[in-house]
């Protein structure tokens, strides 16, 4: 051969216009899977040969490595430079959960079911794992919560409601499952109902929000809704248990369905007419009004003008008022909108401060 024959591998690969990177422990590459062959899955990075898969994380990514063809392109880290056979060392671990927690993103926006397996119960929950990465079933998720410990050595059908890769978080519910058949079950009761209509139904509970009433049949097929606190009376309502009691009937009024869990909602009060609306046409700013006040606030003194229609009377410096004083105020602004009315207060004297 002459003087300027190749001696070297880079020089014969050089003289067939052949290139190749060099890579260092670290380097980020992107390659192709070129064959999956038991344990050894060989990638194309362009380098002078295929890197090889360390088989030290095999038993991490055996699972992830199942769903990967030749052709698929993934994103590896270098190990180490080259094997006995000449091979760079490739790690694929980060590439298998980047493309497990996009995966976790998907579950969460389809909300399709997934199969986890338990592994221990904490304070909190259960932890579970799915497809090699941990997740957390909190105790309130779960479909029974008597003994935690009854779900272990047993797999789960749950769905994803939480993803946070940063934090590391993957959060599960079993109750979601439940959540979503009771949705369509209560869906299916009130599909007859119809909003604006008026229902005869019967008191099933009572709480500090408001009144759970069961809709008489044929209505709803015995659907139950709420009767929120602020939808029993045009009037400021304290303890609903002074006027109503469990099994007590009482007329509703259907007002919507919860688009989150397709819970009814009821009113009582719009049975009637907004004493509001009327109220407002009688009132002109400047006119002069008397009423008793029922609220006191960080914002002045809340003073019943009529039945279910009380005006907020600003706070004037060097005045005070009770619960149960009558007053006389000025109106200083109609909203129908908001339902409100703004009122100062008729002086005697000007107190100091007051503008």
């Amino acid at each position: 051969p002459s003087d300027s024959s190749p001696t070297t591998m880079d020089e014969l690969l050089k003289a067939y216009g052949a290139t190749f990177r060099g890579f260092k422990r670290g380097d980020k590459v992107e390659g192709t899977i070129s064959s999956i062959a038991g344990r050894e899955v060989l990638i194309d990075v362009g380098g002078k040969m295929e890197g090889v898969v360390g088989e030290k994380e095999w038993e991490d990514i055996k699972t992830f490595v199942a769903t990967l063809k030749p052709g698929d392109k993934v994103l590896a880290h270098v190990i180490s430079g080259e094997n006995e056979k000449g091979q760079m060392i490739l790690s694929i671990r980060n590439s298998m959960q980047s493309t497990r927690w996009q995966t976790f993103f998907d579950l969460l926006k389809s909300g399709e079911v997934v199969t986890v397996r338990p592994l221990e119960v904490n304070k909190g929950g259960l932890l579970v794992d799915y497809s090699g990465i941990r997740g957390f079933i909190p105790t309130s998720q779960l479909a029974g919560q008597q003994n935690v410990s009854n779900y272990l050595n047993k797999s789960l059908q749950v769905k994803v409601i939480e993803v946070d890769q940063k934090q590391n978080r993957l959060v599960f519910s079993e109750k979601a499952i439940t959540a979503a058949a009771e949705k369509e079950e209560r869906l299916a009761k009130i599909s007859g109902i119809k909003f604006g209509d008026k229902y005869k139904g019967t008191i099933s509970s009572i709480t500090n929000f408001g009144m759970f009433v069961t809709l008489d049949p044929p209505a709803g097929g015995g659907a139950e809704g709420l009767v929120h606190i602020s939808e029993v009376s045009w009037d400021k309502v304290g303890d609903l248990t002074l006027k109503y009691k469990i099994n007590d009937s009482v007329d509703v009024v259907a007002l919507s369905v919860n688009d989150s869990d397709g819970k009814l909602n009821l009113s009582i009060k719009r049975l009637t007419e907004d004493p509001f609306i009327k109220a407002a046409e009688g009132l002109k700013v400047d006119q002069k009004v008397k009423g008793k006040v029922v609220r006191i606030s960080s914002n002045g003194a809340y003073v019943a003008l009529d039945k279910g229609v009380e005006g907020l009377m600003k706070v004037v410096a060097g005045k005070s008022y009770e619960i149960g004083d009558e007053v006389t105020a000025t109106v200083e602004s109609v909203d129908t909108k908001l339902r409100k009315i703004t009122l100062s207060p008729v002086l005697t004297k000007k107190f100091v401060g007051y503008k």
